[in-house]
């Protein structure tokens, strides 16, 4: 599913993501139907600037259609809209930066690379990398390039206590384009972030029903 798709030709990234910290999308977070297009509308939301080269996206596009019955061609139409909606996330080509990667494991060099090369253009402040392969990458290696490492559910559910009524605002319009389009059958929402390993950001959304729930029983 691509973001905002009821009106893609209106869509710019925000002149705010300018501010945002950046997060280099690793293949494995593009591969999920929920995860990606609900952290992309989150970065048109301005909370933070989404960071790529080609060879991670030839990388989602290569296993998706390996994995599930997708046609390549849509798959890459996906690819190029999300270069237009964000021309300034692809960092283009960034073998150079790989040089000085030496306990980063060499098949994600180019994720790595990716955030070093966003740090030295600038691209945002400050830059980690979000991929669940964390035993991937080095943290202390990172860490010397100025990048972080998180994966997206101890991301999100960190940014909960101050974005709560944002995310749950782009969790129920993800899943409800989900169902809609017939992409996921209908299900609860608490279950579907469980699906998607979403473990923690799921009991963030979990406990906030819980309580308007109670706050309207009482009322």
């Amino acid at each position: 599913m691509l973001v905002n798709q009821a009106n893609p030709g209106s869509v710019t990234a925000s002149p705010v993501l300018q501010q945002a910290p950046g997060l280099v999308l690793d293949a494995c977070i593009l591969m999920s139907g929920l995860l990606r297009p609900l952290l992309l509308n989150l970065a048109h939301a301005g909370l933070f600037v989404p960071l790529w080269t080609d060879k991670i996206g030839q990388e989602w596009q290569r296993n998706a259609a390996r994995l599930w019955p997708i046609e390549p061609e849509l798959l890459k139409k996906e690819w190029q809209l999300m270069q237009e909606q964000f021309p300034h996330s692809n960092m283009g080509d960034v073998t150079e930066f790989e040089v000085d990667l030496r306990h980063t494991d060499r098949k994600d060099k180019h994720v790595a690379a990716t955030g070093i090369a966003g740090v030295a253009k600038h691209a945002a402040q400050p830059i980690s990398v979000l991929t669940w392969n964390l035993k991937d990458f080095s943290r202390s290696e990172l860490r010397k390039q100025q990048l972080g490492l998180i994966d997206p559910d101890r991301l999100l559910s960190q940014w909960w206590p101050t974005q709560s009524s944002l995310l749950q605002q782009h969790i129920n319009a993800t899943v409800e384009e989900l169902f809609s389009t017939g992409r996921r059958q209908s299900e609860p929402v608490v279950a579907m972030l469980k699906r998607d390993r979403l473990f923690r950001l799921a009991g963030c959304y979990d406990r906030l029903l819980q309580q308007r729930a109670s706050i309207d029983a009482k009322s």
